[in-house]
């Protein structure tokens, strides 16, 4: 079973989300963890595209989209099931995964926005229902 945690930021900056996405990802990578990064949208996923592409200046972190590349070591995708499991699903979409027996850890970035907070919420009760025991995760 998946552990499961929710990453709370300080900040309201929408921004913070998709920046802790970025680190997150390169830190699983580096430990050599299959990523999944999970966006709300088609456009939030180019957005995490190019923002891994400049991230980090000195670090390349090998990554695509999944329509395009689904066996890269850090996939952006929606709601594809992933090639390589029991890795990390870091999710910025709304909802919980259909698909979370795929992954070994789930991340789910929360930031002080009352929508977003609201959300978050409401995705733990369902973890919960589902047999899952999130921890939240002050940073």
């Amino acid at each position: 079973m998946a552990r499961i945690e929710f990453y709370v930021l300080q900040g309201s900056q929408p921004a913070g989300r998709l920046k802790m996405a970025c680190q997150l990802a390169a830190k699983a990578w580096r430990a050599g963890l299959p990523v999944f990064l999970r966006g709300a949208d088609a456009a939030q996923c180019a957005e995490l595209d190019e923002l891994l592409w400049r991230f980090k200046g000195e670090t390349f972190i090998p990554h695509n989209l999944y329509v395009d590349e689904p066996n890269a070591p850090v996939v952006i995708g929606l709601d594809q099931p992933p090639v390589t499991p029991q890795g990390l699903l870091i999710n910025l979409h709304p909802s919980i995964s259909d698909g979370c027996e795929h992954f070994s850890r789930i991340i789910e970035i929360v930031n002080q926005q009352p929508e977003q907070l609201e959300l978050a919420r409401d995705n733990f009760r369902l973890y919960r229902q589902r047999g899952y025991a999130p921890q939240r995760v002050e940073l």
